[in-house]
């Protein structure tokens, strides 16, 4: 990313959000520094302050910058596919804005725009006919899944796809002996595991967190 030259004669609010949008986008949430992001505007810190109180708050003011722009789908009649339907919309957001999953597992930054897919969610379990903290459970139950599957998502973009990886090495010389039904896929399982199968995992959560009590 290129610095800024010459200082803004009026610094908007606006423009900070934006320029700590690409900055974090860019080369991460911990590179993420008033001083910094001011150097960026060719702006002073003071100029920045003057704004936003602090970092914290310009992270807050990041996530609802991106929280405005979420899919919003229709929803389906039946409860248990608005549920599915909300989920793919929240990963499908997500997605597009890895960096900002780590931030929100932390449960302590997080959009309030982004609180209907948690309110949906909610609600159609309780149509189903989950109790409130039942239903709050399988939100967060989805909620991790939809987590998991996007940092891991994320950690194996980001590998260099040419090199042999040690697990490729262990799957390449498995005993059959003492792991038979791994030594069988080889290097089928390795690429089994490296599939998208987000959707089949959620649709089979989701079935057995709404199913009818036995």
């Amino acid at each position: 990313m290129s610095t800024r030259t010459g200082r803004p004669s009026r610094l908007s609010r606006a423009q900070i959000v934006s320029a700590a949008r690409d900055l974090v986008e860019a080369q991460g949430v911990e590179t993420l520094t008033m001083r910094r992001l001011a150097t960026e505007l060719g702006a002073t810190p003071m100029a920045v302050y003057r704004h936003v109180r602090d970092k914290q708050e310009l992270l807050l003011l990041v996530l609802e910058d991106i929280a405005a722009g979420m899919r919003r789908p229709e929803l389906p009649v039946d409860p248990r596919d608005r549920v599915v339907v909300t989920a793919l919309a929240m990963h499908a957001t997500l997605a597009e804005v890895p960096w900002i999953v780590e931030v929100l597992t932390g449960d302590e930054f997080f959009a309030p725009a982004a609180l209907w897919y948690s309110e949906t969610i909610v609600d159609a379990a309780m149509t189903c006919g989950l109790s409130a903290d039942d239903a709050v459970y399988a939100y967060r139950t989805i909620w991790y899944y939809t987590a998991g599957n996007l940092i891991v998502r994320a950690s194996t973009a980001s590998r260099d796809t040419d090199r042999i990886t040690f697990r490729d090495k262990v799957f390449a010389e498995l005993d059959p002996e003492t792991l038979p039904r791994l030594a069988a896929l080889g290097a089928r399982y390795v690429e089994l595991a490296a599939r998208d199968t987000y959707e089949q995992g959620l649709r089979a959560l989701v079935a057995g967190l709404l199913a009818p009590p036995t």
